[in-house]
């Protein structure tokens, strides 16, 4: 399943890769390509995975193809890949298929472990965690440390690793709490298949609270609930990251130079939808309901979303640069968690290679010259949601 936007090429910036080499580079170890003589062709097509359907926890890029910020930088034919689960993004950069790929960071580390890939996270878009863990109110799960003998769901795929980390911290055995599947709804806890359900700040929260309570007549409520939020936890993991191939970076300066320009572009897209938030949502409605593939959701809930992935990004960081802190913290809780077979993510700490913040720092160095204002803080929204998000 490939959902391609193609644009014409209206107009052309390229940067001078050699300054990439005067950028600080916070975090790994890999120094960029350079080309003395300037002497590569730029790359004009790109390709990004996301690891998920259109919605707008990927706004960003939609908007960025919506409004053109991707021919600004000189890209004439960009693709958006989305997956619906059959595609895992850091497996689709390594195999080549794609040029950039958006994954949460404990995922690929342990890919790479496992691998011995090398990929390199080049912009930390979310830097906070936005994973809940919901139950009843009556329920008796307040925190992390309530999960013992309790039946606490999760998607699976690698997005049970915040669960395992903030068990590990509370010192609680990973084989003394039932880790269920559920699906990528609320169902399974309105059904009562688990007891606290996995859910994200910007999707599933939203679709419990957009379910008719049979007792009211009304939508449920907040009061209704117990909510854990994970980054107030030590499991909090780092999430959506944009990788790049490690040594594509290292010997190509066409890659290199296409990965300031496509972070530049990204940026854009993202400073426009934390200051056009409704309209932001409303690009990347469109775009889901034109896609080949889409999570059926309305317009309200796309609204609910681009409002919460923005207080994910927008925080006392600079946008797309990796905190070195929740680096560490996602790292350390990778190393800790052991799942329900005493299995580790990972056994070993990642290669320097596996961040470096030179590509986004250039990216926002060039914006800032180019008078594109990155600085800014974000004002949520209210954000009334209705039944079923519509």
């Amino acid at each position: 399943m490939r959902h391609s936007i193609r644009r014409t090429l209206v107009a052309v910036s390229t940067v001078g890769i050699a300054s990439l080499a005067l950028a600080a580079c916070a975090g790994g170890g890999t120094d960029p390509a350079t080309d003395p003589d300037g002497e590569f062709e730029p790359l004009t097509s790109i390709s990004l995975q996301l690891q998920w359907l259109p919605q707008a926890q990927f706004a960003g890029y939609y908007v960025a193809l919506d409004q053109g910020y991707f021919e600004e930088e000189g890209f004439d034919d960009v693709e958006i890949v989305p997956s619906g689960g059959d595609i895992v993004p850091q497996d689709a950069l390594v195999a080549g298929d794609v040029d950039f790929a958006v994954a949460w960071v404990p995922k690929v580390l342990g890919t790479l472990e496992a691998t011995g890939a090398e990929l390199t996270d080049i912009a930390q878009v979310f830097q906070k965690s936005g994973t809940l863990q919901v139950s009843w109110a009556d329920s008796g799960i307040d925190s992390v440390a309530d999960f013992e003998g309790k039946r606490i769901g999760s998607w699976g795929f690698g997005n049970e690793w915040e669960i395992f980390a903030a068990m590990a911290d509370e010192g609680l055995d990973s084989t003394g709490v039932s880790i269920t599947t559920q699906d990528f709804s609320m169902n399974a806890l309105l059904d009562g298949d688990v007891d606290a359900a996995q859910a994200m700040t910007y999707n599933e929260w939203a679709q419990v609270l957009e379910v008719v309570n049979p007792e009211t007549g009304e939508l449920y409520q907040p009061e209704d609930f117990d909510v854990i939020s994970y980054e107030d936890t030590a499991g909090a993991m780092l999430q959506d990251a944009i990788w790049a191939d490690t040594a594509r970076l290292a010997d190509d300066p066409a890659y290199a130079d296409a990965a300031v320009r496509f972070l530049k572009a990204v940026t854009k897209g993202w400073i426009f939808a934390r200051d056009n938030p409704e309209e932001a949502a409303q690009i990347t409605y469109d775009a889901a309901i034109n896609a080949e593939a889409a999570f059926p959701v309305g317009p309200t809930h796309q609204l609910w979303q681009m409002n919460e992935v923005n207080k994910l990004i927008w925080t006392d960081d600079p946008f797309g640069v990796v905190n070195e802190d929740a680096w560490a913290q996602t790292v350390a809780g990778a190393l800790a968690a052991t799942n329900q077979d005493g299995l580790n993510l990972i056994t070993a700490e990642p290669a320097d290679s596996a961040y470096d913040n030179t590509y986004i720092q250039q990216a926002l160095q060039e914006l800032e010259a180019e008078g594109v204002s990155v600085e800014g803080t974000y004002t949520p929204l209210d954000v009334v949601l209705t039944e079923g998000g519509q």
